[in-house]
């Protein structure tokens, strides 16, 4: 696969909304509370990427992931009821989606890899994240990447599992 990771553009949220929306409704059938209480939406994608932190993930030119990356931009973590592994610059991963078609392929952890890349081009040596707690995939995927449980975080007065990765830095 040709797969590839970069900042999305405003044109690109029609493909982008589509495919959070089928997460959503994955969530729901799932029987999860997570994104659906009307968040994300097409509103915050735009914000993402007008702010610079919307990214995709494309296979050639089809964009088939989606997920906002953040440096140190996270003020619910500052609240944590547990302990972070690290006090130094972070990167934040919000919003984790994978095109229908593709579940099940493992791009959520090829999105975290990417990230790690990301985060290490920016010299920043910590990635944290956070998920409901019925998502069961994702909290399978931070801990086959490698993420530490750290505690919980709330937003929108909802508990969610709260993880960091500390990467190494290069030799």
């Amino acid at each position: 696969m040709n797969y590839h990771f970069r900042k999305a553009t405003i044109a690109e949220i029609p493909q982008i909304w589509e495919i959070l929306q089928s997460a959503i409704l994955r969530r729901k059938s799932e029987g999860s509370n997570q994104w659906q209480d009307g968040y994300p939406n097409p509103e915050v994608i735009q914000k993402d990427i007008e702010e610079g932190t919307g990214f995709v993930l494309t296979d050639g030119d089809a964009i088939i992931g989606y997920s906002a990356v953040l440096i140190n931009d996270e003020p619910a973590y500052a609240e944590i009821k547990g302990k972070w592994l690290t006090n130094n610059d972070f990167v934040v991963v919000h919003r984790v989606a994978i095109s229908e078609q593709y579940i099940g392929k493992g791009l959520a952890k090829i999105i975290l890899e990417f990230i790690e890349a990301y985060a290490r081009s920016k010299d920043i040596y910590s990635i944290k994240a956070d998920t409901n707690f019925d998502n069961l995939a994702m909290m399978k995927t931070f801990e086959k990447s490698g993420y530490t449980y750290c505690g919980e975080v709330y937003f929108r007065g909802s508990p969610r599992k709260a993880y960091e990765k500390i990467l190494a830095k290069a030799a």
